[in-house]
């Protein structure tokens, strides 16, 4: 059990961080003994932990002596990986360089103090602090390939460990799988045939003729690409006078086939030839659809016989609460579903999204991510439930297929591409958590054809072990997580017991309880791997954690 003190403002800030990091803590208790104590508030420390850890991006009452440095913002090295810190960190010029390095300066940002009663663990900076700024403000695109919450987490689960006390947790990872593949298309351009000489048509016609044709001098595009491009600009009159297939239009066959047995999810926009408003007044005008889901109709009720998911492609939902429940309104109309969840068309959001996404009535959220680049905006493979919002979780949008390729974002070639999302699934497979990825509805006709590495991708993530869920899976996988429950165990001592969800009626694969250098496993289907045991968590899962035989 970790005892942890924070100030009353930082507490909401702690119990998500513990959603995520799923292990056993508490806010501290004079009344109580821990074998860990987390503190970022300056003051007098329980001196009975085996370890205390304190975090604190200034100088201390007891460091007044010894010269602490305090700068704003950094980039920390922990073993090998770079951690951005956003806010305040001090330096320790004179102590030892073995835990954490400053990386401009090279001098210490965090050290170990070993004492005949235990261990100090002093960290430069606030991690409250921290996990507060990624999960409202986010990270700038510059770090966006860092996945810096999982390492906060990576960070302190390696400091309990490694003094020889034992870390029971439930991974973000599902029982049966490495991790969880969310597969996402965004519904902007369903038919070529409703884009009449519009800034669509000419986008088409540009990057068909003569992005192509550069794309193949390049050597980023095959002939025959070039060709289907080139033929289908040829053809696109006749699409327009009906003589010609709209090559747009059967995206639903198309991906229905790619992903085979793949369950993913669709987002459709509400109203047609509506821009929607910004915080400044209203929207540019081509951010308006020339479709609405009702045009669809026939497209959406296929998907969802096909066990796919229908999601709002939201307008104005994340300003105005009233609004988008007429959004969410018109898409549970058309579906029969009452469970709808969101994301926001051109990824539009600030600070006050939770709340009006909240009381609009949506599920979910997926819109943080980036439009210009792809990685971990708030730093984690996980759903969390944003700092405003007491009910709506958000699960983090990772990878966009216009933002890989677009010469105006990234401008990769599909095998830079391949790199940059083989790398991501690594993390996938290192952290665990969801891998979200939008690949537009359009995306694998022409003018784009980036089905190449839409195959590649699937295949890529089948062969690392994902579990492919639908949106709205993975945040029910990531609710169950988080109505788990850690309770002491008094029946023996060191016990804990996990209270956990088990419905194998949902269709979702159970939790893991994973038991870090702990010498007992669960009752059933104990595996182990590296330096921990791994079992599946069902009702309830008694295990011993934190006494002198597991340490």
């Amino acid at each position: 059990m970790i005892g942890v003190i924070v100030n009353a403002e930082d507490r909401a800030v702690a119990r998500e961080f513990f959603e995520l990091f799923k292990t056993p803590w508490e806010f501290y208790s004079e009344r109580r003994h821990y074998d860990v104590l987390l503190s970022t508030v300056d003051g007098r420390l329980d001196k009975t932990a085996k370890l205390t850890v304190c975090y604190a991006g200034r100088k201390l009452h007891d460091e007044e002596q010894d010269r602490p440095v305090r700068q704003q913002h950094a980039v920390l090295i922990y073993r090998g990986d770079r951690i951005p810190i956003y806010g305040d960190i001090v330096r320790f010029p004179d102590k030892n360089r073995d835990l954490l390095i400053d990386e401009e300066s090279q001098q210490c940002a965090g050290y170990l103090n070993h004492s005949g009663n235990g261990v100090l663990a002093r960290i430069g900076f606030d991690l409250f602090g921290e996990v507060r700024k990624l999960l409202t403000v986010g990270q700038p695109t510059v770090n966006a390939h860092i996945p810096t919450l999982e390492l906060h987490i990576a960070l302190l689960r390696n400091l309990i460990n490694e003094c020889g006390i034992s870390v029971v947790e439930i991974p973000p990872v599902p029982e049966g799988h490495r991790f969880i593949a969310c597969l996402t298309h965004d519904v902007d351009h369903p038919s070529i045939c409703q884009h009449k000489w519009d800034h669509t048509t000419f986008g088409f016609l540009y990057r068909a003729v003569f992005g192509s044709l550069r794309n193949f001098i390049q050597r980023r595009m095959p002939l025959r690409d070039l060709v289907k491009n080139w033929m289908a600009t040829l053809k696109l009159p006749f699409v327009h006078m009906k003589l010609a297939k709209d090559f747009w239009r059967e995206f639903d066959d198309r991906y229905l086939e790619l992903e085979k047995d793949i369950s993913s999810t669709f987002f459709m926009i509400p109203f047609k030839n509506y821009s929607g408003a910004s915080r400044c007044g209203q929207a540019p005008k081509f951010r308006a659809a020339r479709y609405e889901a009702r045009d669809i109709a026939s497209t959406i009720h296929k998907l969802i016989s096909a066990g796919c998911e229908v999601g709002v492609h939201g307008l104005d939902a994340w300003m105005d609460s009233s609004r988008g429940r007429e959004e969410l309104d018109e898409i549970r109309d058309i579906t029969g579903v009452s469970e709808i969840g969101v994301r926001m068309h051109w990824l539009y959001y600030d600070e006050h999204s939770p709340l009006a996404l909240e009381k609009a009535g949506a599920t979910y959220d997926s819109t943080i991510g980036y439009n210009q680049t792809v990685g971990y905006r708030a730093g984690t493979t996980q759903a969390y439930k944003p700092l405003q919002a007491s009910r709506l979780l958000e699960l983090p949008l990772h990878a966009m297929d216009t933002a890989l390729f677009y010469r105006s974002h990234l401008g990769l070639s599909p095998s830079q591409a391949r790199v940059v999302l083989d790398r991501m699934i690594e993390n996938a497979v290192q952290f665990g958590g969801c891998l979200t990825i939008n690949w537009h509805d359009r995306s694998i006709f022409p003018e784009r054809l980036w089905e190449t590495s839409y195959r590649d991708l699937l295949a890529a993530l089948k062969a690392r072990g994902a579990w492919f869920s639908t949106a709205g899976e993975a945040v029910s996988w990531f609710r169950k997580r988080r109505a788990a429950v850690f309770e002491t165990d008094s029946t023996q001592p060191g016990g804990m017991s996990v209270a956990a969800v088990s419905d194998h009626e949902d269709n979702l694969p159970q939790l893991r309880l994973r038991i870090h250098n702990g010498r007992e496993s669960c009752r059933t289907g104990a595996r182990r791997s590296e330096g921990y045991v791994d079992g599946a968590c069902y009702k309830t899962v008694n295990t011993r954690v934190g006494s002198e035989a597991d340490a």
